[in-house]
């Protein structure tokens, strides 16, 4: 082992007993201790963020879609129809500007109808995350244009979830390959390792520019169901943000803060550890950081058995961490101008556009209809409502941005 990861390991194992006894390294990282019962708040999200409706036109039918969106930039939404495969970009105001599918078995064209991007505004390229089966030649991701053009296939020794833009010549991804390989064979997964999963290649080739090497305690996160099977949860584990990239990483029960001078500090952890905590496990899964709030999500690892059978709010728990404050409240999030509707504010629904972090939800313009029918609507979503219809038009998209 080269001494650098040495020195890694003695840094963590300091830092995770400050965590498992619920202190804060240096004084100033906050720490969740899940065993507590933190006070529900309630929040409106128009007192601390900026919160926008957006109606995605649908005038031109090849604009309408089932699916949803995938990807915001500082201009433009991207959203994929599920139904087609169709990628669709509107302006940020909510015009169409451009479409393209790229669907079938072809070499310059992806196989799956609902995927994940990331879309290059400035080199106007769009990275398509297409989803496919395990295999030992890797994974690929295709690039084009907005306008559909075929530019390159990056081939990958990888499985990349999350994929995140992390500048103009390279992405940041999370390989998920370790965590199958756990699915497909029974071995014992607690031995304590450097964790190199996530690392930087480059736009061009796909060839990789760096590792991002932090220690990990590789337990095994992946849930037993019904005869043994096995099934690995995918965790929102890099999240962009103004400062930098956080890096979530659930096996440690830490976020750390990845600047761009590469720089790796943990910023926010969970007591108690999860290598320590009885069935079911419980994880940090979801990290965002905004000027004054950090929001997290915390899960409980069920099997896919009895997920089915349990409502979201059982097994997963959302906080909120007050910076000016110190203090830890259990979310309860609102908006003035939808009465009676909730909010859960989580890392996968978030985009960071180059000047704010951005939380997007999707609003069924069928529910919204019911809502104004019985005045639950005000100000600008209501405006907006009373033009739809909910036959022929698309959703409204709900944008909210924290400086």
């Amino acid at each position: 082992m080269k001494a650098n990861e040495i020195l890694y390991l003695i840094i963590i194992a300091i830092f995770a007993t400050d965590c498992s006894s619920d202190k804060k390294l240096n004084g100033d990282i906050p720490t969740i201790d899940i065993r507590k019962k933190y006070p529900k708040k309630e929040i409106v999200l128009n007192n601390i963020a900026e919160v926008t409706y957006v109606h995605l036109n649908s005038e031109n039918v090849d604009f309408i879609f089932r699916g949803g969106v995938k990807y915001i930039t500082e201009n433009s939404i991207v959203v994929v129809d599920i139904s087609s495969g169709s990628i669709l970009f509107f302006s940020k105001d909510g015009n169409p500007k451009t479409r393209f599918n790229r669907y079938g078995e072809g070499p310059e064209e992806y196989a799956e109808k609902n995927f994940f991007v990331v879309y290059d505004e400035i080199s106007d390229e769009i990275y398509v995350n297409a989803p496919g089966r395990f295999s030992n030649s890797g994974h690929s991701i295709l690039v084009y244009s907005s306008a559909g053009e075929f530019k390159r296939k990056l081939r990958l020794p990888a499985w990349p979830f999350p994929l995140i833009d992390y500048d103009d010549q390279s992405l940041l991804l999370y390989d998920m390959r370790d965590q199958h390989k756990k699915i497909r064979r029974e071995k014992d997964f607690s031995s304590l390792s450097v964790d190199s999963s996530y690392y930087r290649i480059s736009k061009t080739d796909g060839k990789v520019l760096e590792y991002i090497n932090f220690p990990g305690n590789n337990i095994d996160l992946t849930d037993r169901g019904d005869g043994n099977n096995r099934n690995a949860q995918n965790y929102m584990r890099i999240v962009n943000s103004a400062n930098g990239l956080f890096l979530c990483n659930p096996e440690t029960d830490t976020v750390f803060l990845y600047e761009k001078d590469k720089t790796l500090t943990p910023v926010f952890c969970k007591t108690p550890l999860v290598h320590n905590s009885i069935n079911p496990k419980t994880v940090m899964t979801g990290f965002i950081d905004t000027e004054g709030y950090q929001f997290i999500q915390i899960q409980k690892l069920l099997t896919i058995d009895k997920l089915r059978n349990i409502q979201r709010d059982e097994y997963i728990k959302d906080y909120v961490y007050d910076k000016q404050t110190g203090k830890i409240i259990y979310q309860k999030m609102i908006s003035f101008d939808y009465q009676g509707k909730e909010f859960n504010i989580e890392a996968n629904r978030t985009f960071f556009d180059g000047k704010s972090t951005q939380i997007h939800f999707e609003l069924d313009l069928y529910e919204l209809k019911q809502a104004y029918k019985e005045n639950k609507l005000k100000g600008q979503l209501k405006e907006l409502v009373a033009t739809l219809n909910e036959d022929t038009d698309n959703n409204v998209i709900m944008l909210v941005s924290f400086n």
